[in-house]
């Protein structure tokens, strides 16, 4: 623990200067990226990366993604760059694609959960490289949040976290992507996407000849083999259903669904009062996360709902990015609500929705309902 965390807003070159001489020293930073604040720890040092995993609450055997400014700075870690790997960074960085290569013996096994590969990516943020420059190491960089929760797009977001548990945090504003990386394992002229993010399929389809899904994206029971998938990870703290379908049909489910939680409470609530414990009963909070056609068909019902709820629109149901970029900023925004229930919606698992899905998936405990006419 440390006494305070410092926040540094004015990221001149100065300030840009201390940040790296921070992370080489051994250090956490909260850097920001184009996808998410990261937690950044000197890559090579194996103390550090421990202190990530320690001010995660994240277990020890969940692999880091090493975070570099360059290709250049690639070489020294990995044992070979193969063709597939260099198309790939050629094309996408800088930019939210992780690539899986063999590592090299100057890689900790700290910094990979005892793997024989690294994950390495180069970001598409000005200020996070020029603070990688300046730390002149690879930095080991997980969402900056407690594990499991969702992970932070604000420099506010990460504070309310990791104060105190580590040294320093550079507010660069709200990252611009709003999901994670997209992370490949490279093939002959393939990949497999390990976890779906920013580069979608259909892009990655534009440089190589065969795109292939890991069977964990579909199977929950399968164990991930991406950083950051092999645990819960995304949850709010509120009840998440998400809902996918035609936007009169989601609202109909929506309100069913309200109902019958309603319902539900009162009657504990009376059998509470009853035996006298109706304090430890939590008052019920609606937050929905909708996009504008929903909430057009649930505008009357919220108007007379007795319960209290917090609404964001994301934008409309074509809008993937303005629900990308939203997502863990609504969530976090409704655990500071006291949220109980959420209710989502979700858009079609392709492009940039399969990003979205996988994390609506994990926030929600894969609980996802698909809205159909009642019989």
């Amino acid at each position: 623990m440390v006494a305070e965390t410092k926040v540094y807003k004015n990221l001149d070159a100065t300030a840009i200067a201390d940040l790296g001489k921070r992370l080489r020293d051994g250090q956490l930073v909260a850097i920001p990226t184009e996808t998410v604040y990261g937690l950044g720890a000197n890559g090579l040092d194996e103390v550090a990366m421990s202190r990530i995993y320690e001010a995660k609450g994240r277990p020890s055997d969940n692999p880091l993604i090493l975070h570099v400014p360059n290709q250049a700075s690639v070489e020294p870690l990995v044992k070979e760059i193969s063709p597939t790997a260099k198309k790939l960074m050629d094309a996408f960085w800088p930019g939210p694609l992780t690539i899986i290569m063999p590592k090299s013996d100057r890689v900790p096994l700290r910094a990979t959960g005892g793997l024989d590969s690294v994950a390495i990516r180069c970001p598409k943020h000005e200020i996070c490289r020029a603070i990688l420059e300046a730390a002149g190491v690879p930095i080991a960089a997980p969402s900056a949040n407690i594990s499991g929760r969702p992970s932070p797009t604000t420099a506010d977001a990460v504070y309310h976290d990791m104060n105190g548990r580590i040294e320093a945090i550079a507010d660069a504003g709200p990252c611009e992507v709003g999901v994670e990386s997209t992370i490949v394992e490279c093939g002959d002229d393939s990949v497999t996407i390990l976890r779906p993010g920013g580069v979608t399929d259909a892009m990655l389809r534009q440089v190589v000849s065969a795109v292939n899904f890991d069977e964990a994206l579909t199977a929950p029971d399968v164990t991930p083999k991406a950083p950051g998938m092999k645990y819960k990870h995304y949850a709010p703290d509120g009840e998440m259903t998400t809902y996918v379908g035609v936007p009169k049909l989601i609202s109909e489910a929506m309100i069913e669904a309200m109902k019958a939680i309603q319902e539900s409470y009162n009657t504990l609530l009376k059998e509470s009062v009853a035996k006298g414990h109706s304090e430890t009963i939590q008052p019920l909070r609606f937050g929905f996360f909708i996009n504008e056609e929903v909430a057009q068909f649930l505008d009357i019902y919220l108007a007379e709902l007795s319960v209290p709820f917090e609404f964001v629109i994301y934008g409309n149901a074509a809008d993937y990015r303005g629900l990308a970029h939203s997502l863990y900023a609504a969530l976090l925004s409704f655990n500071e609500a006291g949220v109980t229930h959420i209710f989502a919606t979700g858009v079609p698992r392709q492009g940039l929705g399969r990003a979205i899905m996988n994390r609506m998936d994990k926030a929600s405990g894969y609980k996802i309902v698909t809205a159909v006419p009642k019989r």
